[in-house]
């Protein structure tokens, strides 16, 4: 095993400070950002190899563009052997070294020159005529290699052969795409449920695995989904959208996505998480509601706790005027001693300015919802047309009356019992599902409240519940199915 040794050896063209030159990061969501990077380099006239080191360790080699006046690219290479232990003792296979034990007891040193026969699964080595695995004890051995392996680099390193017209110091720059460069928003929220207001900031996670540090980088976040000729992934289920904006706002775009550039420049080191705030709004408007949706035909054993739901928007008049890009919002209420408690958290998708948001925070086990299906019946074709809605379509002198033509029509009867143990009233949102389906023609013969319809699937009752009281709702459907 390679961890019984230590490497001795060191490349002679390792430098300890970056060669990076001037370093601008454009980060996209999902996991891939774009590096341009401008150095001072020195040409020979004619053809020379340029080396590129301290470029990411995942660069697609394919994406590469290079650019300098007066000069062109014939040929470039990008050696990713990153200089390791395990890959010293690797491309050793076949050579000699040298192993050097210590004895515990005395401390005396014993070296032995030594072939590698074999570096797979645990290091098999011949010494003079025998032969020994290294062993993995933590006794005081190490290796001493004579030379490195000129394909292995302390660095990722890109070379570049070009062809020059003139010698001198000019002016390079290589641009590439990378993954292992991402960004997601977190927000943070304090919601006041007496002044029904809001507070929210905004925060960036930049992260780096690339296994390179980019110094002193000018940073360009960009918010939005990007073909990537890859099939599109999604992460959790986010809340549910309320009404989508339709507000510019000032925020720079680039083409269809929205720019979060940083203030200043910074330095994204490898294997660091970075957080640098882009939004901070106190008191927008909010308010608490709760919300419940029922499937279609559905009959409840048992009530069900409704979910949680803090409404609110980004509109640049009393709301949080800006486009959000999609990330994990994180709520907080103050106890009664003053101090913000964790209430729960939701996703929300990329939003436009002006847009209405419902974050669901959790079950409110003490506002509950019971649906039952009260009666379903078969109905004549007759009484089916007595429901029907004016579908008469004129142009002209063309008049067009459009009959539906099914075997059966059904008149189906819910009841929707919702309960509040609260000491204060409460509102519910009670959403009906599943109105939407290939017969795209549901009529509502009488409801106790009135609904509105929310989209083709879905109709929406804003129920009022008193405190420690009941509210029961119910509607007749008629439907051809």
């Amino acid at each position: 095993m390679i961890a019984a040794f230590a490497v001795l050896a060191a490349p002679a063209s390792a430098q300890d400070e970056s060669a990076q030159g001037d370093v601008s990061l454009t980060i996209y969501n999902g996991n891939v950002a774009l590096v341009s990077d401008v150095r001072q380099l020195s040409f020979p006239a004619g053809r020379s190899r340029q080396e590129f080191p301290d470029v990411s360790a995942q660069i697609r080699a394919e994406t590469v563009s290079f650019a300098a006046p007066g000069t062109a690219i014939v040929e470039q290479n990008f050696d990713y052997d990153l200089l390791t232990p395990r890959k010293l003792i690797e491309k050793a296979v076949g050579q000699t070294i040298t192993i050097v034990r210590i004895n515990p007891a005395t401390g005396g040193e014993t070296r032995e020159r030594a072939t590698v026969l074999s570096a797979n699964q645990g290091v098999v080595l011949q010494i003079g005529d025998r032969i020994e695995i290294l062993r993995d004890d933590n006794l005081p051995t190490r290796v001493i290699f004579d030379r490195v392996p000129p394909n292995l680099r302390a660095r990722p390193t890109l070379s570049v052969t070009v062809e020059s017209d003139r010698s001198g110091r000019r002016p390079t720059q290589i641009r590439y795409l990378t993954p292992g460069l991402g960004w997601s928003a977190d927000y943070v929220a304090l919601f006041d449920e007496r002044a029904n207001a809001i507070d929210v900031q905004g925060w960036i996670t930049l992260t780096n695995n690339t296994g390179t540090t980019f110094h002193n980088a000018n940073v360009l976040m960009v918010a939005g989904d990007m073909n990537q000729n890859e099939q599109m992934r999604r992460g959790m289920p986010r809340s549910n959208p309320g009404r989508p904006g339709t507000e510019a706002g000032d925020r720079e775009r680039l083409g269809d996505f929205y720019l979060y550039p940083l203030e200043n420049r910074t330095t994204v080191a490898n294997a660091q998480t970075k957080q640098v705030s882009f939004l901070d709004v106190q008191g927008a408007r909010a308010e608490k509601r709760y919300e419940f949706t029922v499937p279609w035909r559905m009959s409840m054993d048992q009530p069900q706790s409704a979910f949680s739901v803090i409404k609110f928007d980004n509109s640049s008049s009393g709301g949080l005027g800006d486009q959000l890009p999609a990330g994990t919002v994180r709520v907080y209420m103050r106890d009664t001693q003053g101090q913000p408690q964790f209430i729960g958290a939701s996703q929300i998708d990329h939003t436009p300015m002006g847009s209405e948001l419902a974050l669901r925070t959790g079950e409110a086990f003490d506002v509950q919802v019971q649906s039952q299906v009260v009666s379903r019946e078969v109905i004549s074709s007759d009484e089916w047309e007595t429901y029907r809605r004016y579908r008469i379509h004129e142009d002209g002198q063309v008049r067009e009356i459009r009959v539906d033509r099914t075997l059966r029509y059904y008149k189906t009867t819910m009841r929707y019992t919702i309960t509040n143990a609260r000491p204060e009233a409460v509102t519910v949102d009670l959403l009906q599902a599943g109105l939407g389906g290939w017969w795209r023609d549901v009529r509502i013969v009488n409801e106790s409240l009135p609904g509105t319809q929310r989209n083709v699937d879905q109709r929406l009752y804003e129920v009022p519940v008193a405190a420690e009281g009941e509210t029961v709702l119910t509607v007749t459907y008629a439907t051809p199915f």
